[in-house]
């Protein structure tokens, strides 16, 4: 299968490297989008987490609306450890950037969203901030965190992310 999308890459002249072939799935665009200048492409992407596991049957519609809200919160709030500070706003002296009000809100909603799933200690949680917020893969989620001393399988991280998912639609009311 991977064959022929990258024959199919091939015979367009453009396609992604070998190396980011690799890294995962990677997927054409269905509907064309503007490019810089404005002329019609169609771009390659890469399938993201909640896709992968709602194209699978192991996540619903509502999960995964549910699961890409968390994660534009998350962003929303500025908690992704790796961003690039701005320039034009780097402090002077002894003053610190301060957070807006949108920041603030994203950052309260987003609290009380981990809250319903049983809060940032708990592995729905945890699951939730690494995986969907953070964007890390399941399987280094799950050799990372351990619970009573015990390692978690990919599977079991699969299924605590899956009912984390549940869990915040049904908060959310999805």
């Amino acid at each position: 299968m991977r064959r022929n999308r990258r024959a199919a890459a091939r015979e367009d002249g453009i396609a992604p490297t070998r190396e980011r072939w690799q890294k995962g799935d990677v997927e054409r665009v269905s509907t064309a989008i503007a490019d810089e200048a404005g002329r019609p492409a169609r771009p390659y992407r890469r399938v993201d987490l909640l896709g992968w596991l709602a194209r699978k049957g192991a996540i619903t519609a509502e999960m995964r609306q549910a699961g890409e809200d968390f994660h534009a919160l998350f962003m929303h709030a500025a908690l992704d450890p790796l961003r690039a500070a701005d320039p034009a706003r780097m402090p002077r002296g002894n003053r610190t950037l301060e957070r807006s009000e949108n920041q603030e809100a994203a950052r309260e909603k987003l609290a009380r969203a981990i809250a319903a799933v049983g809060g940032l200690a708990s592995p729905a949680g945890s699951c939730l901030w690494h995986v969907v917020g953070c964007e890390s893969s399941i399987k280094d989620w799950a050799l990372r965190q351990g619970w009573n001393g015990r390692p978690i399988g990919q599977e079991q991280a699969s299924g605590v992310l899956v009912a984390a998912l549940g869990t915040l639609t049904a908060w959310w009311g999805l």
